[in-house]
């Protein structure tokens, strides 16, 4: 039977068509789609503000951060740590407290247990008149009662309903760990400190338009020693001497033949320590250094 039209329903076959169309509006099935230029940030925007760098820093893992922000996100971190660090002392000091109170218990009741021992050990004159088995387990004493009964001697005090309050089981008490004195990069999980920020020297481009905005310029940014213009789609790194960014065609075409020295001060470069490569974003193009296919999953309909 050949394929129907988009609208014709009186055929057997369910098209791509109507398959697509029904999943879109019965909003089932997983969606996959691919980020374009808009969807990622700047090589130069704030990892947290996604905003361009007022005065941006660098962490040694090629990390950017407005100053301002991750310096806020530092302290505040550490005063979260803080409280975590004051509740987890509380709960040691409360547990010691508690494992005192249990051992002053356990001593009290082996003083009870030993002093109703000593006064049991008492000896009794030989009745001569007293009938045999007068007084063992399962017979009846004076008070009429059994010892096989279950409410007979101490266990009066125990409880058979399990629905009463007092035999209602308890939630266990949240237990806090122990957090960690280091604050963490929010992007790669690594610790960051304050004194590890790398203050960051963009060159802005040579162009005469004086009256657009920085901010609101397509092209801001350009290579410190080549001139080239600097984006999404070309590696970057910082020389952490002067904070200057440059290329990573420079540092190979230029650093590292003339004995790693400074294109502009001179100075002797570490090539592990001193070039820290840029992490920046995508460009919407295959060839980039991010993956960006993303796919959001919803319940899935089976025909």
């Amino acid at each position: 039977m050949t394929r129907h039209q988009r609208n014709a329903t009186a055929g057997a076959v369910y098209t791509y068509h109507e398959r697509k169309k029904d999943t879109e509006q019965s909003g089932y099935g997983s969606d996959k789609a691919r980020l374009g230029k808009d969807s990622v940030k700047d090589f130069d925007a704030c990892n947290l503000t996604l905003q361009p760098c007022k005065e941006p820093v660098v962490t040694p893992e090629g990390v950017l951060y407005d100053k301002q922000a991750i310096l806020e996100y530092i302290l505040q971190q550490k005063t979260l740590i803080a409280k975590k660090m004051k509740a987890y002392e509380n709960q040691k000091h409360e547990d010691k407290k508690e494992l005192k109170e249990l051992a002053e218990i356990e001593k009290k009741e082996k003083v009870a247990k030993f002093l109703k021992k000593e006064t049991n050990i008492v000896s009794e004159p030989i009745n001569p008149f007293r009938k045999e088995g007068a007084d063992k387990p399962g017979t009846s004493k004076s008070n009429g009662q059994s010892e096989l009964s279950n409410l007979y001697g101490d266990k009066k005090k125990e409880l058979t309903s399990f629905w009463i309050p007092q035999l209602t089981p308890a939630a266990s008490k949240s237990r806090f760990k122990k957090p960690s004195s280091k604050v963490y990069c929010p992007i790669n999980n690594t610790s960051i400190k304050m004194k590890d920020l790398i203050p960051v020297k963009f060159t802005p481009i040579a162009d005469r338009d004086t009256k657009t905005a920085l901010i609101s310029k397509k092209d801001r940014w350009m290579c410190a020693v080549t001139h080239d213009t600097l984006g999404n789609s070309v590696p970057s790194v910082v020389l952490r001497p002067t904070g200057d960014v440059v290329t990573a065609d420079c540092v190979e075409k230029l650093i590292k033949p003339n004995e790693m020295r400074h294109p502009i001060t001179n100075e002797i470069l570490d090539e592990k320590r001193d070039i820290i490569p840029l992490q920046r974003g995508g460009t919407g193009f295959s060839q980039t250094n991010e993956s960006l296919d993303v796919k959001k999953y919803r319940p899935s309909m089976h025909v």
